[in-house]
């Protein structure tokens, strides 16, 4: 994922130190169980969509925004699927972070366009059977497909859906 500018400003102030940021990602799920992956070009491995927030952007708006794009399919969040803090990371570069996880399950909403690579982050993007998906896969990207899988096998209220509580406001278009 490219380092958003709110994060190179940071950097300049605080060097290398460790940044405690939040991180998306988001399984997106077609028609006969289809998973929407790209291969990163940081590191050429395939994963499911992921970036960072920007500043003041709810997790679930995240999500979406960066599917479109990654990949330029639109989508329809259906629940959450996992949270919580990952390793500790350290970039070739030197840079130290913890990312708090915020992952999603979706599907394309209807009419959304064929998948492309949208942007510099991926050299390819495309839609896999889950029992034939592509290598090499990221680590996290298992975990995140298995948890979607159980989410879709039984789903729960998507508490990011209920425009009643203040702090979770409606992220559907």
């Amino acid at each position: 994922m490219a380092t958003p500018e709110f994060i190179l400003a940071l950097r300049e102030r605080i060097g290398h130190d460790q940044l405690w940021l939040p991180g998306v990602s988001v399984v997106v799920v077609a028609g006969h169980g289809r998973l929407l992956l790209g291969r990163r070009a940081d590191n050429g491995q395939w994963s499911v969509v992921s970036g960072i927030p920007e500043p003041g952007e709810q997790p679930g708006a995240a999500a979406v925004r960066e599917c479109l794009e990654e990949t330029g399919v639109a989508i329809e969040l259906l629940g959450l699927t996992h949270v919580g803090a990952s390793a500790p990371k350290t970039f070739p570069n030197g840079d130290r972070c913890v990312f708090m996880d915020i992952d999603f399950v979706a599907r394309p909403v209807a009419g959304a366009g064929p998948a492309r690579v949208a942007d510099d982050e991926s050299t390819e993007v495309g839609w896999f059977a889950p029992d034939s998906l592509p290598e090499p896969l990221m680590g996290s990207a298992r975990r995140r497909i298995r948890a979607a899988q159980a989410w879709l096998a039984k789903p729960a209220p998507a508490a990011f859906d209920r425009p009643s509580h203040p702090c979770l406001p409606l992220i559907r278009g």
